[in-house]
């Protein structure tokens, strides 16, 4: 075979050599070690939680090392691809903090290493195929879809590994007239890589996490270029991988089944391969039995669900680092104020097994995270959540941003900090009772109570409240008016002696902190009335005293 003459009549346009690429694309001037990683979606717009789990692992590799982070988008299969793909990946990304050095962005391509979109590097890539089809590496296949069908069926028939390979290869083979004749007739074909492998060879591979494991080598003529010349993802990604020098893949193990043909790819272009990083999978426990996180079922593998629902940004990345390294909250709690950037992450002690999703984990740490930020961090934070998923809610937190501040301000500071908030999406029913449009009056008092009893404590409690009381003052008429209708003002006493009263203190605040708030559980009830003011504490305690 004239492989040479074959090059040139499947690929004629094609001037350009690798040497040429290589000039174009040399190895990059970095610090010893320093590490090249890239993330790259298909542009779905959809980026889910192991996404994001990957992306955390590039950037941190990356830029703890001094090294490259980029996107780059693989989009060669025009048909998943949704208009405004690739913004939506990088506008969620941006959200998340996931900031690059290099690659695709809204307005084209940042970097030297590019274009970072996969549809714009045909050149590139047919530049390779060429040099494979003089090598003898790769050859033209012209059958049709039928044809691959009937392999297939036959295959399948006999429990044979299905695809393109051994006597089913009926091109691999084929002399150039036969192949000259079915490209003057213009018969499209796809091309595919002639591989050395053998059915039942094995070999070890070393990947980052997972360890040494067996691999069995590739033995199908699978696809490189498809029929109308644009690469497929395997191809493409280990061309774009040597010339923008990646050093380190990371990928889900779910692409396990495609390492043989990766590796193989890589030794016959002569490539070095980059190092390879399978990660867990991200699972979830459903009925007692855990499964992999699903698009279709689970609303919290989208990354939207945690935006929406208001988490903040860092609550959703520390909790990824908890699933990262083994030791992460052993440092945090040892490092409770320093940013998760100075965490020394590393693959060494990434899990090899699936990674649990934990809520109450994610909600603990969410807590942690809201009760440190200041009154105005919180205010600003959750008005831009507000803006976003709750517009009615914030008007109201806009329309007097100190009044909104002073309601965030209770509990904040000190060393034990109230952690009553678990996400943004909680706050309009934690403050509603604050804005008269969402003040409902939610709890009822308990019938173990006299109407009359409670209402003359609302009476003469609004008949000595002062806005002026200082918090001492302010409890003192509390205890007072306990005294005077029959309820006992010491906790202590009144532990001792339960049936000599109708109640205790804690109960005149109940029935002040139900008529005033709408509930039994509130923030500190002084500090409310403090910011509701005069007028609006005595018109709801009048307004209950009427509903008696």
């Amino acid at each position: 075979m004239d492989f040479e003459r074959l090059a040139e009549l499947l690929y004629p346009n094609i001037t350009t050599l690798p040497e040429d690429m290589e000039a174009k694309y040399p190895p990059r001037d970095l610090p010893e070690g320093a590490k090249v990683t890239r993330f790259a979606p298909s542009p779905t717009g959809f980026i889910h939680l192991g996404n994001l789990y990957g992306a955390l692992i590039d950037e941190r590799l990356a830029h703890q090392s001094g090294g490259v982070f980029m996107l780059r988008i693989e989009d060669t299969d025009a048909k998943r691809e949704v208009e405004g793909g690739v913004s939506l990946i990088i506008d969620m990304l941006d959200k998340f903090n996931i900031h690059f050095d290099e690659g695709a962005t809204a307005d084209g391509d940042n970097g030297a290493y590019g274009p970072y979109r996969q549809s714009q590097r045909k050149e590139i890539y047919q530049t390779y195929a060429k040099q494979l089809v003089r090598e003898g590496h790769a050859y033209p296949c012209f059958c049709s879809p039928e044809e691959l069908d009937a392999i297939r069926a036959e295959q399948e028939s006999i429990k044979m590994t299905p695809g393109y390979y051994g006597k089913w290869a009926k091109w691999r083979d084929a002399d150039i007239e036969a192949i000259e004749e079915k490209l003057n007739a213009g018969v499209p074909f796809v091309l595919r890589l002639r591989s050395q492998g053998e059915d039942g060879q094995s070999f070890k591979f070393d990947d980052l996490v997972k360890g040494k494991i067996d691999v069995t080598a590739n033995f199908i003529d699978h696809v490189i270029l498809k029929s109308d010349g644009i690469p497929d993802y395997h191809f493409a990604h280990a061309v774009d991988d040597h010339l923008m020098r990646t050093t380190h893949v990371v990928r889900d193990e779910s692409w396990l089944p495609s390492l043989p043909f990766h590796i193989e790819l890589f030794r016959t272009l002569g490539f070095k391969m980059p190092k390879y990083i399978h990660t867990a999978q991200v699972l979830k426990l459903d009925d007692g039995k855990k499964r992999k996180l699903s698009k279709r079922k689970d609303p919290e593998f989208a990354m939207s669900f945690f935006y929406a629902s208001g988490y903040p940004v860092l609550v959703t990345t520390e909790y990824m680092m908890t699933l990262l390294n083994s030791n992460f909250e052993e440092w945090r709690l040892a490092n409770p104020d320093l940013p998760y950037t100075d965490f020394p992450f590393t693959v060494k002690k990434m899990s090899p097994s699936g990674c649990l999703f934990d809520f109450d984990k994610l909600n603990d740490i969410s807590k942690t995270i809201l009760s440190k930020l200041s009154a105005d961090e919180m205010y600003d934070a959750s008005l831009e959540w507000a803006e976003s998923f709750a517009p009615d809610f914030a008007v109201l937190l806009s329309r007097a941003p100190e009044y909104s501040k002073a309601i965030l301000s209770i509990g904040r500071g000190g060393k034990k900090p109230r952690k009553d908030i678990t996400v943004f999406s909680d706050l309009p029913k934690y403050m509603g009772f604050f804005f008269d449009e969402l003040f409902t009056e939610v709890e009822e008092y308990p019938e173990s109570f006299n109407n009359g009893d409670i209402k003359k404590v609302l009476s003469d409690f609004v008949s000595v409240y002062s806005p002026d009381d200082d918090q001492n003052q302010w409890f003192d008429k509390v205890k007072a008016t306990a005294k005077d209708n029959g309820f006992c003002p010491d906790m202590k006493e009144y532990k001792a002696n339960p049936d000599s009263y109708k109640g205790s203190v804690a109960d005149v605040s109940m029935f002040l902190r139900v008529a005033i708030t709408g509930r039994q559980n509130s923030p500190d009830l002084y500090t409310v009335m403090q910011i509701l003011g005069y007028d609006k504490t005595i018109n709801r305690l009048n307004s209950r005293m009427e509903t008696l």
